[in-house]
């Protein structure tokens, strides 16, 4: 029994003291801190040396707006840092500053140059709100400043939304103007897409003709679109001069004015309501 007992008391496990543990505990930590700091220092130290200073900035990117010797001149002055400290954040910025400039993707490519490939934006329509500057609708339907004169010869239509309207709106809008110029295509072009404070649409046609397509969902406003333009060439059958005004709100069909044309004797005052055929 005396011998187990022995066996028992050497076999059993050293017990560190617990204030001893978190004193190694400590210690070590000291030693990896000590180390990362040591570490640091040196990779602060190496990014400090010439060697890393950027050297080179090198611009990519379909650019029809802007020239290449244009955005260097305009942005590369106000980079600075080195290989390590660039930041890629500020120097995006710096590029997306640019007018025209959409997108900038910028990175670092070793040991000493900036890589910025440049997306542009491409105009899709005037934006136009009441009390504001025109502005202009890129194809990602984003509103975006940039100078009007560039886009003079272009014949972009207008989309004109409420004030204080929701730039977000403008997607919703182009989204409409695209659905819209294919269907009044047999009729002309739409130059511009209006949509109410009250959220009422109407567009005006090339020719200057007006159409009033009224409330509701875009679907809705889609199909009584649709329906105009698909018998309006037998009212014309009869009535050949060219549209006016189209007021397409009726439930049952529309209302048109045809330029030139009355059905009233001389001397009697027209009606309040233009001309209407149901169909």
């Amino acid at each position: 029994m005396l011998a187990a007992a022995a066996l028992n008391r050497y076999s059993s496990p050293d017990e560190t003291p617990q204030d001893v543990r978190w004193m190694n505990a400590a210690a070590a930590a000291l030693v990896v801190v000590a180390v990362l700091m040591v570490l640091a220092a040196g990779l602060l130290k190496l990014g400090r040396l010439p060697y890393f200073d950027l050297q080179r900035v090198q611009i990519e990117g379909d650019l029809t707006r802007n020239n290449l010797a244009t955005v260097r001149a305009n942005t590369v002055p106000r980079l600075y840092g080195s290989f390590f400290q660039a930041d890629l954040v500020r120097s995006r910025a710096i590029f997306e500053s640019v007018p025209w400039v959409r997108k900038a993707v910028v990175r670092r490519v070793w040991p000493n140059e900036l890589r910025v490939t440049l997306e542009e934006h491409r105009p899709a329509a005037y934006w136009r709100q009441a009390h504001s500057e025109d502005q202009l609708v890129n194809t990602f339907g984003e509103v975006f400043d940039a100078n009007l004169g560039d886009v003079e010869d272009e014949r972009l239509p207008t989309l004109e939304a409420p004030a204080n309207t929701d730039a977000g709106q403008a997607a919703h809008m182009l989204q409409m103007l695209h659905r819209l110029q294919t269907v009044f295509k047999p009729l002309g072009d739409v130059v511009t897409l209006k949509l109410s404070d009250r959220g009422s649409w109407s567009l005006q046609l090339d020719d200057e003709a007006q159409v009033v397509l009224g409330r509701g969902s875009d679907d809705d406003i889609v199909a009584r679109a649709e329906r105009f333009v698909a018998t309006l060439p037998e009212l014309r059958r009869y009535y050949p001069a060219p549209l006016s005004q189209a007021d397409l709100r009726y439930p049952q069909g529309y209302a048109v004015k045809l330029r030139g044309l009355t059905t009233l004797p001389d001397g009697v005052a027209p009606p309040k309501k233009p001309l209407s055929s149901t169909r």
